[in-house]
């Protein structure tokens, strides 16, 4: 798509976008995770070394991420989104603690990303992704992890944010996976950031890379802002639940 058809399409889409809203949130920490980072692909002697994956497994460090047809990088989708997120959440009182700090570095690993989580006794993690599915599949999941890494309670817990960050994103006008998970909602056992973890955690794969439609709207400003509007929507549906 060109440049001015992704506009219209992203702003478009957005127009359905519920105004984002927060309330008794001062005092919350949140970490936000951009999956990835600016710099994997030319490192891979760190980020293919092996860690702790969470009961028994051994995981990569990291890895580069996918891109869209056109080129477009993960790695500067999830910052860009993460660097619009971060100052709605802050608006609002919320403490937000970054996994990186920048889109040019190497890593870090997904198991130290959880530790950096984990330190900061966060309220609620997102790690933010895009996936890079057969170009037929369409729409976001959320992840969480099959095994409670930490318990019954934090289990729950994990799941009521999916669920509220999966309604914000319907609310706002994003589709459902149509292909992976059910209702925008999928657990696995493998991934070492919700292994890992034992704070309230997910990680939303926010469409696909691949999909040409989903592409246009990843790669614009106006789509990332979207992205990031109702990732606050739900965080916020969550911190005040």
């Amino acid at each position: 798509m060109t440049s001015s058809s992704s506009s219209s399409s992203s702003t478009s889409a957005r127009s359905s976008t519920r105004p984002v809203s927060g309330r008794g949130l001062a005092g919350k920490v949140v970490t936000i995770d951009p999956g990835h980072n600016g710099a994997n692909g030319q490192h891979p002697e760190i980020i293919n070394q092996l860690v702790d994956g969470g009961y028994g497994q051994r995981n990569v460090c990291n890895t580069t991420g996918t891109q869209t047809d056109a080129g477009y990088p993960e790695h500067e989708f999830t910052w860009n989104v993460a660097t619009y997120l971060r100052p709605l959440l802050e608006a609002k009182g919320i403490t937000v603690v970054m996994t990186r700090s920048s889109d040019t570095g190497v890593g870090p690993c997904t198991d130290k990303r959880a530790a950096i989580e984990n330190d900061a006794g966060a309220d609620a993690a997102v790690s933010i992704h895009g996936d890079g599915a057969p170009p037929e599949v369409r729409g976001f999941y959320v992840l969480t992890a099959t095994r409670p890494p930490a318990g019954a309670a934090m289990a729950a817990a994990s799941l009521r944010l999916a669920s509220c960050l999966a309604t914000a994103a319907v609310a706002a006008g994003f589709p459902a996976s149509n292909t992976l998970g059910s209702g925008g909602l999928w657990k696995r056992d493998d991934l070492t950031g919700l292994n890992r973890s034992t704070r309230p955690k997910i990680l939303i794969e926010c469409g696909n890379m691949r999909n040409a439609t989903e592409a246009a709207i990843m790669s614009s400003t106006d789509g990332q802002q979207w992205y990031a509007q109702a990732l606050a929507q739900g965080i916020f549906a969550f911190l005040q639940g």
